[in-house]
């Protein structure tokens, strides 16, 4: 009986453990990705809009990357 109960409160705790970890590891990576999002997305804005814009290759380049 005591050794069933002791099981219980073991299982129980690693429960918890675990659940918590898990929790606080999802919670880190959408704080990060809130973090980090907004300065992707004005990175991606900036070069799309200053990047250099695209260039036709020249015939001998595209023979060389056909090849």
């Amino acid at each position: 009986m005591i050794s069933s109960l002791v099981t219980y409160l073991v299982v129980g705790f690693l429960a918890i453990v675990v659940l918590g970890l898990t929790l606080s590891a999802v919670g880190i990576a959408i704080g990060l990705l809130f973090k980090l999002l907004p300065l992707v997305l004005v990175g991606y804005v900036a070069v799309r809009f200053f990047g250099p814009k695209r260039k036709q290759i020249s015939e001998a380049d595209r023979k060389w990357l056909d090849s």
